[in-house]
């Protein structure tokens, strides 16, 4: 096996030359970098991870806490993360977070400088307590889709789920709806996902502002499913005065919305609209209106954030908020009864 002792030996330098060849230093003239970078190409010398490791002084891992849970949401936006890391000198290490305990677990130990390089923390908001943790790491943090008003000192990429909900409800108040219903997430759930409560905040926000009634037989809530969501709409639109739309959550529960309505023989969008939110793969497969998120981008804009702070540990923190888009489709219409 080549080592660097044989590349330093071809190149007539010294073992620390090397090293500072395979680092990039500036610290070593064009002619010598090129004459060591050919003996690495002609030898097919290939550093050791651990070696490399150690002559950075890093152990270039960047960690990645992120829910286990088929939330294409959530898997989008880890897959942007992924893609811009792969691209990276850093290995990636996932941390699956499946039960309410892992995810105690993993805002009370946080991972120190001497394990990792960075910590991404994926749609997991923390408890006040929590974010006392996260202030005082050792490590640079990056939060994508998590927020805390404690962070201001962390770099944190998020989105406004209170516009989008807004702008959902008030694009069905646009086209004449008045019965408006709602389906989403258990609001006090333990895991602490806050996007459908935000959501929901702005759906009676523009139901205010247009002076309409949040009726409590219009709400429904449980566990993030297609078939949870086909539950929780079926009573709500076998009502005598039943909603003529409905705004949900996310894509997957409105997906369920609309099986809910083809069981009860409603048609869409002429007896029933439906409007969702993400706009993953599924809502352009089925016609879904949906508010749109930039969920592949937003994981990559929170790596991005990472990889310049490691570079610029002094760099002010930054917030990003992404924007979201209303994209019409099939499922939306003037009500028709």
């Amino acid at each position: 096996m080549t080592t660097i002792r044989d590349v330093a030996e071809h190149a007539g330098v010294g073992l620390a030359t090397v090293s500072r060849v395979l680092n990039q230093s500036p610290l070593v003239s064009e002619g010598t970098r090129q004459r060591v970078l050919d003996v690495i190409r002609d030898l097919n010398y290939t550093p050791h991870a651990a070696a490399r490791r150690l002559s950075l002084g890093k152990t270039l891992i960047i960690k990645v806490f992120v829910p286990f849970f088929p939330r294409p949401s959530v898997t989008e936006r880890l897959a942007g993360a992924v893609s811009l890391l792969s691209q990276s000198e850093y290995d990636l290490v996932i941390h699956n977070i499946d039960t309410p305990e892992r995810r105690a677990t993993c805002f009370e130990h946080l991972p120190t400088s001497k394990e990792v390089d960075g910590v991404l923390i994926i749609s997991l908001s923390p408890l006040d307590h929590e974010a006392e943790n996260l202030v005082h790491a050792d490590i640079p943090i990056v939060l994508i889709d998590a927020d805390h008003p404690a962070l201001a000192r962390l770099h944190r990429v998020t989105t406004d789920d209170v516009e989008g909900g807004r702008r959902a409800a008030e694009y069905l108040i646009q086209l004449g709806h008045r019965r408006i219903g709602f389906i989403g997430d258990t609001i006090n759930n333990p895991f602490h996902f806050v996007s459908s409560r935000d959501r929901f905040l702005g759906y009676q926000q523009a139901l205010a502002a247009a002076r309409l009634p949040v009726r409590s037989e219009y709400y429904a809530e449980g566990e993030h499913g297609r078939r949870e969501a086909r539950d929780l709409a079926r009573p709500m639109l076998s009502l005598a005065e039943r909603p003529t739309a409905i705004v949900a959550a996310s894509d997957t529960q409105a997906v369920g919305v609309l099986e809910a309505a083809r069981e009860l023989g409603l048609r869409v969008p002429e007896n029933l609209s439906v409007i969702g939110y993400d706009d993953i793969e599924v809502a352009d497969m089925m016609g879904l209106t949906t508010m749109r998120q930039m969920l592949y981008e937003f994981g990559q804009r929170g790596v991005e954030l990472l990889l310049e702070t490691l570079d610029s540990p002094d760099r002010p923190p930054v917030h990003e908020i992404m924007p979201t888009e209303l994209v019409v489709r099939h499922t939306t219409a003037p009500p028709g009864i």
